[in-house]
């Protein structure tokens, strides 16, 4: 059998060509800008950053077809910090994914590390798609991806397409099912219309003070008018809770998975749920040229006056179909007892913390290049 191997040629992946033989391609994405925050507490903090739009990354996938409707695939997707040359996890070889997977005709099956829904569900819920400084999404701990994942999606069918994944705890000692991370979605296209939902629940150790579970709920709708969409987005969620930078700057049920899906249950956040609001629209001025705006509200629905506001307003400009120049101005205004403080694809390294965000208000100020190969 004739081999058809991958030719990479600097940053340029070319898949092989012939049907029926291994696809392998080597992607990537390079995220890098300027990042300003001001604090009405009178600090302020410039750096560069990693991923604004999206987090610099590399990454393999492939697909060999087995006939009869029936495909193989994969993908190994490592992290960056191009702004330092680093690692995002300095533990794993592959942080963002690392599954194998089988399309068949009645949907896709895969097993390994995987994204979650609420982080796939980015794109559908403002023109940043969740991310920059101004998502006030984006301050909620969403929750990215997680270890041991199996999941299915279905084929769309009328409009609608479901997926599920159960990530499990691999605790010795508890049947199956019993602790591990529950995840549903459900996307509904009609024409320009899209909505959908995603839902995460996982359950605490049985020995855990507090037996809530974690939960993370998204909707979302948008309408494509033409030039531009806008978008509408709901979320609901306990996975907030403080650390060392802020009051709200930690996630009870963490994205690396350590130990294994499972948390101990003996955080008392978890008994506060915050509701989030925001409305985001953009227009197309030319081809080349996107400006948006988007505003948002979390609110501490346990009435401790924890919760913030914000916005932005940004523009993009493609270069070409891989390179994009960017720009955004963001504010967020925290509530007294509130301490969320502005994040983006990738966490800033040069970030304010402490009493500079907890009660503050901040204005940041963003410009930089992403370039996908």
């Amino acid at each position: 059998m004739q081999n058809k191997l991958l030719i990479v040629c600097g940053l340029i992946s070319c898949p092989v060509l012939a049907q029926n033989q291994p696809q392998i391609v080597v992607y990537g994405s390079v995220d890098q800008y300027i990042g300003y925050i001001h604090s009405s507490s009178g600090v302020s903090v410039t750096g560069i950053n990693d991923g604004a739009v999206m987090r610099s990354r590399v990454g393999f996938r492939g697909a060999e077809d087995l006939g009869g409707g029936y495909q193989a695939t994969f993908t190994l997707e490592q992290g960056l910090f191009a702004n330092t040359g680093s690692t995002a996890d300095t533990s794993r070889l592959f942080d963002r994914q690392a599954w194998v997977g089988m399309n068949t005709p009645v949907g896709e099956f895969r097993l390994g590390r995987q994204n979650s829904l609420a982080l796939l569900a980015g794109s559908q819920l403002d023109y940043t798609e969740r991310t920059t400084y101004g998502s006030v999404v984006n301050n909620l701990g969403v929750p990215s991806r997680y270890d041991n994942d199996i999941s299915y999606k279905s084929p769309r069918m009328a409009g609608f397409q479901v997926e599920t994944h159960f990530a499990l705890s691999e605790t010795a000692g508890e049947s199956l099912g019993k602790r591990g991370i529950y995840q549903l979605g459900l996307d509904y296209i009609n024409g320009n219309y899209r909505a959908g939902y995603t839902g995460l629940w996982a359950k605490p150790a049985a020995t855990g003070t507090f037996q809530d579970k974690v939960i993370f709920h998204y909707l979302y709708g948008n309408h494509d008018y033409g030039q531009g969409k806008i978008y509408l987005a709901y979320a609901r969620t306990n996975n907030v809770t403080s650390n060392a930078n802020g009051q709200n700057t930690g996630s009870i049920l963490n994205n690396i998975s350590i130990p294994s899906n499972a948390f101990g249950g003996n955080d008392p956040n978890v008994q506060r749920t915050y509701n989030l609001y925001q409305i985001s629209a953009d227009y197309r001025l030319k081809p080349q040229w996107r400006i948006g705006a988007l505003y948002g509200v979390i609110r501490d629905t346990s009435g401790g006056n924890a919760g913030t506001k914000g916005g932005n307003v940004g523009a993009y400009y493609d270069m070409s179909k891989r390179t994009t120049l960017y720009g955004f101005v963001n504010y967020m205004k925290n509530e007294t007892n509130a301490g969320f403080r502005f994040g983006g694809s990738g966490a800033p390294t040069a970030n304010l913390k402490g009493s500079d965000i907890n009660g503050q208000s901040l204005i940041g100020l963003q410009t930089g290049i992403l370039h996908r190969f």
